[in-house]
């Protein structure tokens, strides 16, 4: 499967982007009003400049404590995070998050951000993807 049908299944609701000055508490509250768990950080809208997880929020706190909820989330986003395009497996996606173990991929088309694919997204198309393989074998077996 193809991300790009990935990203027609989600439903077209845009990419919520956070600037680099925006203090990782109000990211934090945006991940937990949303049940999301990683922003795209953009100051222009348009191009990925880092990322933004619970993960990365979590281990800032344990390592630096409260105090790193007012910085900008610029000191904390994972910066050039790893992209795909729409033309891209799920396959090779699955591939490259579980290698980075990273959970969340934005999907990049001529420098411009077209979505955003999460682990669970990929995962949930693959287990379509052996649904239907399983149903057409069984049919192939049956004779239908």
């Amino acid at each position: 499967m193809l991300v790009q049908q990935i990203l027609k299944s989600k439903g077209d609701n845009g990419v919520l982007t956070i600037k680099t000055s925006t203090k990782v508490s109000e990211a934090a509250q945006i991940l937990a009003e949303r049940r999301i768990g990683g922003l795209v950080v953009s100051d222009d809208g348009e191009s990925p400049d880092g990322i933004l997880s619970e993960r990365d929020i979590v281990r800032s706190l344990a390592v630096r404590g409260t105090g790193c909820m007012t910085e900008s989330v610029e000191e904390m986003m994972t910066r050039n995070p790893v992209c795909c395009s729409r033309q891209d497996t799920s396959d090779a996606v699955l591939t490259r998050m579980t290698d980075g173990r990273f959970r969340h991929m934005p999907v990049v088309e001529d420098g411009k951000l077209v979505g955003i694919v999460t682990i669970g997204d990929v995962v949930k198309a693959r287990l379509q993807e052996l649904a239907m393989e399983k149903d057409a074998l069984q049919g192939m077996i049956m004779g239908h």
